[in-house]
């Protein structure tokens, strides 16, 4: 619906006029001052752009072997220790972001990013003399990308090396803003959410549990003794940080609730309650503070509005997975063009086409199963 709105104004407006090509299915915009543009930011910036340059190549390399570890690993995972199995999904809007705030970040968060990953490739390119014959941008209904577009001749009799800065450079680009940009949310309570150990404990001060605000009358709680103000630190065994730890429960079962009462550690037994709007969801029943109760350790930033909050947490995180799946060997991303160009010209041309395919084959094998065992694991979700 958002693209048909988008195609109709485009048409109505009559953007061909300001560089649009507008399809049924795309609108591209391109742009042919880029280059004077990049070449007036490199005069100033020379120095800095040529380290960024030789770090994009090294940068290059880990990214690519950390997607492999990871999608690797998580695929590993969902047969030898499913709890730790993280759920991947393809962010689309309308189709895997269904929620209006999911989409409003995202849609915000993109042209950020796509500016960020562009221009590195840009900027690295005019410090190696290859001319960017267009920039710009293009949606493709529902799916966004950016794009410089170097004169290929140029690009094709460059050195090795410099093309491979400058494939390097969108990727690098991206995670060295999410990098910079996650030291600022250390100072963030939301950030913790995605914080590893042992980050999280050296960055924040963890909570003792989630505290109970009151007890549903004739639940199982109540019959088990538990009390307002009592902490929860664990139930059945798994330890409750944040209300989001809370395990699911079947209702009749019973489950094993541990709470700090004045410090004390207590343990209860009680039986599940089935919840009033889902006879097959269990409750333990309690009313529960449901606030986020992570202190960041540096705390000299004031984050008073859990929207920016939230935006900024989207933005770190879509420039970071950016990045690391950029450097993926697939046609269509970095990582395919980068080692394609590594291995140009050392073996022939047919064993060049045969082992990127073989590369490719693999990678979309890899990235597809891990789609596919998220799904086998939680069904079809959105966010």
């Amino acid at each position: 619906m958002a693209w048909v709105v988008i195609f109709i104004s485009a048409k109505a407006l009559k953007l061909e006029r300001f560089g649009f090509e507008i399809k049924a299915y795309s609108l591209v915009y391109k742009n042919k001052g880029v280059n004077e543009l990049l070449i007036k930011i490199l005069g100033r910036t020379r120095s800095a752009v040529s380290v960024f340059a030789n770090v994009s190549v090294i940068a290059g390399f880990i990214m690519m072997g950390f997607a492999f570890w990871f999608l690797l690993n998580n695929v590993s995972n969902f047969f030898v220790a499913q709890s730790e199995f993280n759920e991947l999904t393809v962010l689309i809007p309308g189709v895997t972001l269904t929620s209006a705030p999911a989409i409003t970040y995202f849609l915000l968060s993109i042209p950020i990013v796509l500016v960020m990953h562009e221009g590195g490739h840009g900027i690295v390119a005019a410090l190696e003399k290859i001319r960017i014959k267009t920039g710009g941008f293009a949606i493709f209904i529902a799916m966004f990308a950016g794009f410089v577009e170097p004169d290929e001749e140029e690009f094709e009799k460059a050195k090795k090396i410099s093309k491979l800065r400058v494939i390097g450079a969108g990727a690098t680009s991206n995670v060295l803003f999410a990098l910079v940009l996650g030291v600022i949310l250390l100072t963030n309570p939301f950030f913790a959410m995605v914080v590893p150990e042992p980050l999280l404990s050296i960055f924040y001060e963890l909570p003792e549990g989630v505290l109970i605000l009151s007890i549903i009358e004739n639940s199982g709680a109540e019959q088990a003794g538990l009390l307002g103000n009592d902490i929860i630190t664990s139930i059945n065994g798994i330890p409750i940080l944040i209300p989001a730890d809370f395990p699911s429960l079947n209702p009749g079962e019973t489950a094993t609730v541990s709470v700090l009462r004045e410090g004390q550690p207590l343990n209860f037994e009680l039986l599940v309650m089935p919840a009033p709007d889902d006879p097959e969801r269990g409750l333990i029943g309690i009313m529960r503070d449901n606030s986020f109760t992570y202190k960041p350790v540096m705390n000299f930033i004031e984050w008073n509005d859990p929207t920016v909050s939230m935006f900024l947490l989207w933005l770190w995180m879509i420039s970071f997975f950016i990045g690391i799946i950029n450097m993926l060997p697939l046609p269509i991303l970095d990582g395919g063009k980068f080692i394609h160009i590594i291995i140009d010209k050392r073996i022939s041309e047919k064993a060049v086409k045969m082992t990127m395919w073989g590369i490719y084959a693999f990678t979309f094998v890899l990235f597809g199963l891990n789609i596919a065992l998220s799904y086998m694991k939680s069904g079809w979700f959105t966010i």
